[in-house]
């Protein structure tokens, strides 16, 4: 009778384990099958082997490394592991550290293989059309077998070499749980986005797959001294009482792409890729972003291309290597374009995973299927200039280690910032870790912005090298852009924005023993608005140009230089003190000495107008002298009467505002027409180099 209850109990646990894992839910499965195990007598070998077999599979799953070696273990002792089994087991004593015995285990695989007669010996594991189904999964047993034999061998002596990479714990990200897939964002890289199952993510319930609470999007911020803050939970639409995770952002950080692994009792649990919007400072409650009508397979680790043209993800859709495989999807206007497997070398028969891009293009992703360490490693993807196709790199230990190691996001150009490991954790939990590579990096650092004004986002920046280079850059948020440079070339710059003059910038770029960033000023004048010219000094009660007003008027000749078809009113303003009439011919004096510099500086005089208002014309507040003067609003007129209503000091700030050296633009056609009206042939270059482009300048290196 006993033996009888017995068998009932564990014939129920062995149904809640089966059902846990046709949902997915591997945690709980684990639990049933571990029950079922320690509830089969000792003599029941066979059954206890199978039992200690599903059990493996399930931890093996949620990375809990050392009870799935155990049920393996006696999976092999019971005498009921397969080939595949062995297979998997000499894997995972490769993401353990034990290298020796990984080897071991493998050439057992491969000489049972090769004793069957089911070796295909192709080193690089490649997968013919022509080949069946049975062919196919021997040639990736093969492909598994022998990169695993390759990497027992290597990766103690990667361990050894080491390598330029420094790799540090940010306990201040991480918790007891996992935190994985961490994402920089903002034009300053000032906040990191990630995933954490810790206890303050949403809901009240465990999760069937990992034991823990879902996961939800996390996010810290970076303050002037460079400490980040402790991490709060995304609040708004974002997150709910599902997984959320694995994000990337849209190149203008308008949209956040994730995924989310919503949950069904009666249904497997899918990742799908979803997407929100930011509104304000908040995100939006996430959509779905369909991939194909395939509903059977997962879609997870969004992650955007660097010029915004493809959506990369990994799956395990039909067609692919096998495992998961890193495919993309073309984004365009009118929707999704079509699907593309990444194929050789990126995907193997194994998982690639974690599709991430260094802003210079390469392509970063992890595998367990190529030559490594252990578990995930990451890999390097770049282009070869010769072929166009992929070249592997692995970068070494200690970025890559025994463990899983994934989830790479970058702080600009340069070869630093975050990723995650679940090195060293018994459970299996991932954390956040931070990497640096030490590379020389030349970078600009450009700001656009309109002059005695804000940042122009919808600015570009035209960026021409003697070496080749020709691109447009758009600039960020913050009237911002970042580009890394060559060292030995000569770069020249044009930012243009409609309704504003251009502004050029010039630059040689030097042979660096150590990084460094050229920070470079695109002021643009406005063509409708007055334009403040900061720092015009004269003598008191004169119209003589002081010696410190130079470097202010060589910049307006620059900027009129630059934009030879414009022409200007100069003006020079007064406070309301004293006769007006003495303010108007001292403030036309000051004009007229502005104008005659400019024209002794090669400026034609038919493009100056110098005009005199005196206290004519008081200054209108704008938004950046609001910010800056705080008893002042945008749009306040500073005229006599508005004045005197201010405290002493107030009055001063506001008659120091209104004597000001301002021009606007009258023109923009100057010389651009004949005496009949007719639109003269443009001057060709001295030399016969080819025009950048036809979008409204030309310019030549020389």
């Amino acid at each position: 009778m006993a033996m009888a209850m017995w068998s009932c109990g564990t014939d129920k646990h062995l149904k809640k384990g089966e059902k846990y894992l046709a949902l997915g839910e591997y945690y709980d499965a684990a639990t049933e099958f571990k029950k079922a195990y320690q509830a089969t007598p000792t003599k029941e070998r066979e059954k206890r082997g199978q039992r200690a077999l599903k059990m493996a599979k399930c931890y093996a799953k949620i990375n809990q490394t050392q009870s799935a070696l155990g049920g393996y273990r006696n999976a092999i002792r019971y005498k009921q592991a397969e080939l595949d089994d062995h297979l998997t087991y000499g894997r995972l004593l490769l993401k353990n550290g034990e290298y020796k015995g990984a080897a071991k285990e493998l050439q057992m695989v491969k000489d049972s293989l090769l004793a069957l007669g089911e070796w295909y010996r192709s080193s690089e594991g490649a997968q013919d059309k022509g080949k069946s189904t049975k062919e196919r999964k021997l040639t990736d047993r093969a492909l598994l077998t022998n990169n695993g034999l390759k990497s027992a061998q290597q990766a103690p002596e990667w361990k050894q070499k080491g390598s330029r990479y420094t790799v540090k714990r940010m306990d201040i990200f991480n918790s007891r749980r996992a935190d994985y897939s961490p994402m920089l964002f903002g034009d300053d890289f000032d906040r990191l986005y990630f995933t954490s199952t810790r206890n303050d993510a949403s809901g009240d319930e465990l999760s069937g797959i990992t034991g823990t609470k879902p996961g939800d999007i996390f996010f810290s911020e970076k303050d002037d001294k460079g400490k980040w803050s402790r991490p709060e939970v995304v609040q708004g639409g974002l997150n709910t009482d599902y997984d959320e995770g694995a994000c990337s952002f849209s190149s203008d950080g308008r949209e956040m792409y994730l995924t989310v692994c919503q949950s069904d009792p009666s249904y497997p649990r899918y990742a799908q890729i979803m997407k929100s919007s930011r509104s304000d400072a908040s995100w939006t409650k996430p959509s779905e972003v369909k991939i194909s009508n395939d509903t059977l397979s997962g879609y997870a680790h969004p992650a955007i291309s660097p010029d915004g043209q493809w959506l990369y993800f990994c799956s395990d859709m039909p067609g692919g290597k096998g495992g998961l495989d890193i495919w993309r999807i073309r984004l365009t206007a009118g929707g999704l374009g079509g699907v593309e497997n990444l194929g050789d070398p990126i995907n193997t028969p194994g998982d690639e995973m974690f599709p991430a891009f260094r802003p210079n293009g390469d392509f970063y992703f992890s595998s367990n299927g190529h030559p490594g360490m252990g578990g995930l490693d990451i890999f390097i993807a770049t282009i070869d200039p010769k072929t166009k196709h992929y070249v592997l790199e692995h970068p070494g230990y200690p970025l890559n280690s025994q463990a899983d190691d994934f989830g790479m996001t970058f702080e600009g150009p340069y070869n630093r910032g975050y990723f995650c490991s679940n090195r060293g954790d018994g459970r299996g939990w991932d954390h956040i870790y931070s990497f640096e590579n030490p590379e020389i990096v030349q970078a600009i650092k450009g700001w656009v912005y309109e002059m005695d004004g804000y940042e122009l986002p919808a600015a570009e920046v035209r960026m021409v090298g003697d070496d080749g280079t020709n691109e447009k850059l758009s600039v960020r948020s913050d009237g911002s852009f970042t580009y890394v440079v060559t060292p030995g070339v000569s770069y020249v710059m044009l930012a243009t924005c409609k309704g504003y003059l251009n502004h050029k910038e010039e630059l040689k770029v030097e042979q660096a023993e150590e990084s460094e960033e050229y920070v470079l000023q695109f002021p643009l004048a406005s063509i409708t608005a007055p334009v403040l010219i900061d720092n015009i000094f004269y003598d008191f009660d004169k119209a003589t140009l002081r010696p410190e007003s130079t470097e202010a008027l060589d910049e307006l000749v620059t900027l009129l230089n630059e934009n030879p078809n414009v022409t200007i009113e100069l003006s020079a303003h007064c406070d309301y003190k004293g006769p007006a009439a003495y303010n108007k011919r001292l403030s036309q004096r000051r004009a007229e000495s502005v104008v005659n510099y400019l024209i002794e500086h090669g400026i034609a005089s038919d493009r100056l107008t110098p005009m005199g208002y005196g206290k004519e014309k008081p200054k209108r507040v704008n938004k950046k002298v609001a910010a800056k003067h705080k008893f002042l609003k945008e749009g306040d007129v500073l005229t006599e009467e508005f004045i005197q209503q201010l405290n002493e000091k107030e009055q001063e700030e506001c008659n120091q505002l209104n004597r000001r050296t301002e021009f606007i633009v009258l023109r923009t056609t100057y010389g651009m027409f004949d005496e009949k009206g007719q639109l003269k042939e443009l001057p060709k270059p001295k030399k016969q180099e080819e025009p950048i482009d036809d979008d409204g300048f030309d310019y030549f290196l020389e």
